[in-house]
């Protein structure tokens, strides 16, 4: 039996879904401010996002891709152990941050900028892990009721959808919950609080419109090159 060749848009989609989470787990500190053109409620005349927002958001174009592809329970295996990953990143991270530096300014500021606080990284996860999920379970159950019809219907819904909850979970556990109930890092005013979960949930509704014609030409494309696929995700012979 000869062995069935990878699928090189599958492998494509899984470097970039854990690029782009690792990408976003090393940047999540840093909060992010962007002028708007009018002033909206709440957020006024500026957004403000935490700095993984953008690396975050494609971490569900790539699970919509690769669910549209390869089917709901390969989507599921994705998002799981890319979640347990996240922890394989945070020990190398700190183990390299507290190993001994040969030049004590490099090595504060690099402590400074990749050791983001405990509250950032507990609020990800557990948002990460929930809203992930959602995506995948809604997005299947849209494309269970309308065949191959619509992706655009199942990559906006799912999306639109499970960033909100991620949104919500993630400002909320990070700037509000952990600091005041758990004592981790520092409490946010509920104002900057409601401002970044409106600033960052219309960012990833923004890129969720934009990147629905790039899903139709990943599918595209992802065809053409590996053929027809089994519900296995593999090429068909």
């Amino acid at each position: 039996m000869s062995e069935q060749p990878q699928p090189v848009t599958q492998i494509a989609l899984v470097g970039l879904f854990v690029t782009a989470l690792t990408t976003a787990q090393l940047t999540a500190a840093k909060l992010l401010i962007f002028d708007l053109p009018v002033s909206l409620p709440v957020t006024g005349a500026s957004i403000i996002l935490p700095g993984a927002a953008i690396a975050y958001a494609l971490t569900y174009f790539a699970s919509d891709c690769y669910t549209e592809l390869y089917g709901k329970r390969a989507a599921q295996v994705l998002v799981n152990v890319g979640f347990l990953l996240n922890f394989a990143l945070l020990a190398l991270v700190w183990t390299t941050i507290t190993a001994p530096g040969l030049d004590p300014e490099v090595s504060s500021a690099f402590a400074e900028v990749l050791a983001p606080g405990t509250n950032i990284i507990f609020g990800s996860l557990i948002a990460y892990i929930i809203s992930q999920n959602w995506d995948v379970i809604v997005f299947h159950r849209i494309r269970a009721r309308t065949g191959q019809r619509l992706l655009w219907l199942r990559n906006i819904g799912s999306t639109a959808t499970s960033q909100a909850i991620d949104t919500v979970l993630f400002v909320g556990i990070a700037f509000a919950v952990a600091p005041s109930v758990l004592g981790i890092g520092e409490a946010l005013p509920l104002a900057v609080i409601g401002a970044l979960m409106i600033g960052q949930y219309l960012l990833k509704l923004l890129i969720a419109l934009i990147d629905t014609p790039f899903v139709y030409l990943v599918i595209r494309l992802a065809k053409r090159a590996d053929g027809p696929l089994r519900a296995d995700g593999q090429p068909a012979d």
